[in-house]
């Protein structure tokens, strides 16, 4: 598989690590490389704060065998301390490492409800640091975590402010607390397909089993799955042996 996030003809299914240790991690790589792993999304804020460096990420990305790696270095876990200047200087150091595709959060640089920030110095930053992580070889993801339900109209404003700024793919995370939420979450992501004309992962938590499971059937461009669940992992997230057959054995 080429290192690379975009231009697939199948999405990816793409095993998240939120490991303590880089020790768990690579238990994790291949067991998950065994199964049919396509990419990888290391959670770096989960990896303690002495496992945060470049020797570790590279350890790491040579465990993958040559498969691509989404990294995330989120305002959370161990990285609650850390300034958003902070958290970006990391997030170059992990393109500088050798990561894939590089998470801008939506907000950073200037903290936002919704996850997307319109202050202007703020989406400067974001834009100047989105260049830099391209001169670099990096690919971008722009992420915006609502937690909350959201109408059409919104998450389609959000996906284009998020393209706008420069991300290669946009990320947006929203929630679903009753069937009918959950359909149209799906009908959305199939809008996003017709009219976003850039790769796209829009997820939603909640009682949203189905949207999390067929969003990779209407257009989205990865599945984010675990090998396994334990107390760090996200538990919305499906297991990988779940998402390969939904993949691989839903035909529609």
């Amino acid at each position: 598989m080429n290192e690379t996030f975009l231009n697939h003809n199948n999405p990816l299914l793409t095993v998240m690590l939120q490991c303590e240790t880089p020790e768990v991690a690579i238990g994790r790589i291949r067991n998950a490389n065994c199964l049919g792993a396509d990419a990888y999304g290391l959670q770096v804020e989960s990896l303690k704060t002495e496992f945060q460096n470049p020797d570790t990420y590279k350890r790491l990305f040579s465990e993958m065998s040559g498969r691509p790696c989404y990294v995330t270095n989120y305002r959370y876990a161990y990285n609650q301390k850390l300034s958003d200047d902070e958290l970006a200087d990391g997030i170059i150091t992990l393109a500088e490492s050798g990561a894939t595709l590089c998470d801008v959060m939506g907000d950073l640089f200037c903290k936002h409800p919704e996850e997307l920030t319109d202050d202007e110095t703020a989406i400067k930053k974001q834009m100047e640091l989105i260049d830099k992580l391209h001169s670099l070889g990096a690919e971008v993801l722009m992420s915006s975590h609502l937690y909350k339900y959201a109408p059409a109209d919104r998450v389609l404003e959000i996906a284009f402010e998020q393209k706008r700024r420069g991300a290669d793919i946009i990320k947006i995370v929203t929630a679903a607390d009753s069937m009918e939420q959950q359909i149209e979450n799906l009908r959305i992501t199939n809008l996003l397909k017709q009219e976003l004309g850039a790769p796209f992962l829009f997820l939603s938590g909640g009682a949203s089993t189905i949207h999390r499971r067929l969003g990779i059937k209407l257009g989205c461009c990865m599945a984010l799955c675990v090998y396994e669940h334990d107390a760090l992992s996200t538990a919305s997230q499906p297991l990988l042996s779940t998402m390969k057959l939904v993949r691989d054995s839903i035909d529609f």
